[in-house]
Order: structure tokens, then C-alpha cells, then sequence
């Protein structure tokens, strides 16, 4: 067996507006089916200890969190080595009820950026509005970082998490670099 990497090795950038930093490897389920089923919500809880999030919110406890995705697709982070037993745990659960569980662990990269101006990063490359009025703690976007899909959202003040596809890693990485380039600060938040 091989072992697990990181699709950049842990890449950081700390010169300029803010830090970026891949992260490390991060256990991620997704979770198909209808969000509204009392049978799903009762697995999730039971599995995860979470609740199901309302539209476009992340609901976070210790290593856990649960992110609203879409009408019928929620987004699990986990310790990478419990992915497997969340899966079967889940599949179990949901053996009789409509619904997808996958591990996306090794398909999806998650980038930290971190500092004053994490927003003003942001707010360079997605269209939306990232005002601290508009996206705060605990909501959720999908959207986009320039040319590809991407999701983000705010653990903390001044911190934001990124997530894209592993392929597009070394793609984002640069976008946020770039973006973080000293002397590039917005200052409007």
C-alpha cells in the first residue's frame, strides 16, 4: 500500500496579505439522498453526533463537521482514519433508505488562509459577497475561485478554509497566492 500525501505536501505561503497553507489530510464523506428523510438525519446524528445544517451552513463539533452542499448532498469532514469505519456505519444505517455514502477523501485538497485580509483573498477570486455582514462563522458557499469549482467557509475570524479538487490544487494554490500578494489588500472589510 502506498502511502497518503497531500496533493502539495503541505505548501505554504506566509509573505504578503495573508498565509496560505494546504492542509493536512482531511477525512471527507459525502452524503446523497433526501435531507429532509428522518431516517438519513437519524444516521447522521447517530454517526457524526451532528445535526443536519441548514441551507448553506456548516455545522462543526471537535473533529467533525457537516456542511449543506446542495438540496440532497451533505459534506462530511472527519479524521482521515475513521473514513472508513464512518462508511460503514453509515451504509449500514442507510441500507433501506434512498442515498450515496463516498469517501472523497483523496479526491479534494483543503487550503487555510489565514490573517487580516483572508477576506480581501477571497474576495478577489469568488463571486460573492464576503462582507463580514453577508458571510460569517458558520455559513457555507460553493462557488468559484477564478476558473473552478471550489467551497469555502470561516472556522474562525480571519481564517478561511478553501476546498477544490485535488486535480486543481497546484491551480488554487497559485490563484491564492497571487491574491495574497504583498501590498494587494483591498481594505474594505
Amino acid at each position: 500500500m502506498s502511502d497518503e500525501v497531500s496533493a502539495l505536501g503541505g505548501v505554504t505561503r506566509s509573505e504578503g496579505i495573508a498565509k496560505v497553507t494546504e492542509m493536512p489530510l482531511q477525512g471527507m464523506v459525502t452524503v446523497r439522498g433526501d435531507l429532509s428523510d428522518k431516517v438519513l438525519k437519524k444516521a447522521i446524528l447517530a454517526v457524526t453526533k451532528l445535526e443536519v445544517p441548514v441551507l448553506a451552513e456548516i455545522n462543526q463539533v471537535g473533529e467533525y463537521a457537516l456542511c449543506w452542499m446542495s438540496p440532497d448532498e451533505l459534506l462530511l469532514f472527519c479524521p482521515y482514519a475513521s473514513v472508513e469505519i464512518i462508511l460503514a456505519k453509515l451504509n449500514k444505517s442507510l441500507l433501506k433508505t434512498h442515498s450515496l455514502v463516498a469517501d472523497i477523501s483523496d479526491a479534494r485538497t483543503i487550503f487555510c488562509v489565514s490573517g487580516s485580509m483572508a477576506r480581501d483573498v477571497i474576495a478577489k477570486l469568488a463571486p460573492v459577497d464576503i462582507s463580514p455582514k453577508a458571510f460569517q462563522n458558520g455559513m457555507f458557499r460553493r462557488s468559484r475561485l477564478a476558473q473552478v469549482s471550489a467551497a469555502f467557509w470561516m472556522p474562525a475570524d480571519e481564517v478561511v478554509h478553501v476546498i477544490c479538487f485535488r486535480s486543481h490544487a497546484q491551480y488554487v494554490f497559485t490563484l491564492l497566492k497571487v491574491a495574497a500578494q504583498k501590498g494587494s489588500g483591498l481594505n474594505v472589510f
